[in-house]
């Protein structure tokens, strides 16, 4: 019998979500508009100006953004109402459509113009980009994260497909004017949409950040949490490697197999394709390989296999096929990784740890992509494929060293500490130590440095500017946990950033504990005496 639609393993278990169904649509006919302005952007460049590099420009200012914007938009996903940000930069691209639709009907479009308007369509989108990311979750139930972000990367890949061939077609019947109040009307789908989702804005009782404390807690989490920088690691190792087949695809099908722009037309359709197909078929490719990593380096090597064989190809219909497959181990690699990244990230950072991804993922585009094509310009396209397919099949099976995280910890807030009785008001500048006093017997004391280590890294994570461990030299069996916060707002925020595992951690620890409760204190900075 075939699993039910809202079942766990189900690849549509998603759409039983009203509000993700609706959401997921209206993306998609958003993505779709943004397909069809990029064909239309690319096209008048080159009948406003000749030059390759101005043509290569509109490329630049359209993906250039994601790169430099994601973690400052990761803090505003964070720190601001996701729904109202995206609201309001779908008005401002709609705006933008408009403007380009407006000029280039009045033939009033410079290449200059044209520029600094897909800039900023550009920017907008990179501001929104974490927003949509951090949003999913909230959509869903837990259990259906995965598919969640794999239907995410099947609509995105469906827009791809689809979108630039029906720009095309707009283009060539309607005009340049037409095909841009058709993406400015796609915007209106989506805000839309959002008008009717009702979210439901999480209330917070600690003190709110400031846009350059989030960012700095931002870069301390990733730093402190080991789960997120194996996320990382393995999505940079991947994008490093992935990239190539992308960069090199046009001159594939130009100089190796001597086709022209249908030709990649076709190429490119038969990566999305598969991508779509590898996304419907990702819940039984996981059960049967038994968890992300296994997943993950699967994907890696059916990409590297894709790319022997576009070096290797006879004719172009060999070619589509290969690019099926490289469709179908890019979302097996990208949505394993997306959907961890959302895993081992609690939602107080979770805009700014998505942000992070993205700009991995930016970079290793960016910088792979022009790797290759040097390499490409001094060996050979097909021997640059093969290198890339070698050197990545091989990073592949080198990082199960570093495994993904399972990403099944719960991260909820524990809201276990109970709250500090102070004597005296806290300075709201000052800085903060706390301390916890065990009593563990001398003999157990290894063993209880062992178990205190993770807790250590969950106190920077969560706010610690500074962290140690003390044993007494005339008691030995008194241990003195410390760690130093900025502020005693930063404290606050730290409590509720405690989660249920690191609760778990915690308890742990009382095991090597002897008599009552560990004691705690809270030591405030004695502020100097006023001058007269």
């Amino acid at each position: 019998m075939a699993a039910p639609r809202d079942a766990p393993g189900s690849a549509l278990a998603p759409f039983a979500s009203r509000a993700f169904l609706v959401i997921w649509l209206a993306s998609v006919v958003g993505n779709l508009g943004t397909w069809m302005r990029d064909v239309a952007s690319g096209w008048v460049m080159t009948s406003l100006s000749p030059s390759p590099v101005m043509v290569a420009l509109v490329q630049a200012a359209a993906s250039l953004p994601a790169m430099l914007l994601a973690l400052p938009a990761g803090v505003l996903a964070d720190l601001i109402d996701r729904r109202r940000l995206l609201l309001q930069v779908q008005v401002f691209l709609t705006c933008v459509s408009l403007v380009l639709a407006v000029f280039a009907g009045a033939g009033l479009l410079t290449p200059w113009l044209l520029l600094a308007l897909v800039l900023a369509g550009g920017m907008a989108a990179a501001l929104a980009a974490p927003a949509w990311q951090t949003s999913v979750p909230e959509l869903v139930p837990r259990a259906h994260l995965r598919a969640a972000v794999a239907l995410n990367s099947t609509g995105f890949n469906v827009s791809r497909a689809v979108g630039p061939a029906l720009g095309g077609l707009v283009l060539t019947t309607l005009g340049v004017a037409a095909t841009y109040a058709a993406d400015a009307l796609s915007y209106v789908a989506v805000i839309a949409a959002l008008l009717w989702w009702r979210r439901e804005v999480p209330q917070s009782t600690v003190p709110p950040e400031s846009v350059p404390g989030a960012l700095r807690a931002g870069l301390r989490y990733a730093l402190h949490a080991p789960p997120l920088r194996r996320v990382l690691l393995r999505a940079a190792v991947f994008f490093a490697f992935g990239a190539a087949h992308w960069a090199l695809l046009p001159l594939v099908a130009r100089q190796v197999l001597e086709g022209g722009a249908g030709l990649y037309g076709l190429l490119l359709g038969g990566i999305g394709f598969g991508a779509v197909g590898g996304a419907l078929l990702l819940p039984l490719l996981r059960a049967r390989l038994g968890g992300g990593d296994a997943v993950l380096v699967a994907g890696s090597l059916a990409s590297a296999a894709a790319q022997a064989g576009l070096a290797l190809t006879p004719s172009a219909p060999f070619a589509i096929g290969i690019c099926i497959l490289a469709g179908i181990g890019w979302i097996m690699a990208l949505t394993t990784l997306n959907a961890t990244a959302q895993a081992v990230l609690p939602d107080w950072v979770r805009g700014r740890g998505l942000a992070l991804y993205l700009t991995v993922f930016s970079g290793g585009m960016t910088v792979g992509s022009i790797g290759w094509g040097q390499l490409a310009t001094v060996i050979g396209i097909a021997p640059a494929l093969l290198v890339a397919a070698s050197a990545g099949a091989l990073a592949a099976i080198a990082m199960r060293v570093r495994p993904l995280p399972a990403g099944e910890a719960s991260l909820d807030p524990s809201h276990h500490w109970p709250e500090p009785v102070l004597a005296m008001e806290p300075s709201r500048d000052g800085p903060v130590a706390v301390t916890v006093e065990y009593r563990v017997p001398p003999e157990r004391h290894a063993a209880f440095r062992a178990a205190i280590a993770p807790l250590g890294q969950a106190r920077r994570r969560d706010g610690a500017m500074a962290w140690g461990v003390f044993v007494d030299a005339e008691d030995p069996a008194r241990i003195v946990e410390w760690f130093l916060l900025a502020s005693w707002a930063e404290h606050q925020r730290q409590h509720a950033r405690v989660t249920q595992a690191d609760r778990d951690v915690q308890q742990a620890l009382r095991a090597f504990h002897d008599g009552p409760p560990p004691r705690v204190t809270h030591l405030l900075a004695l502020a100097p005496e006023a001058r007269p």
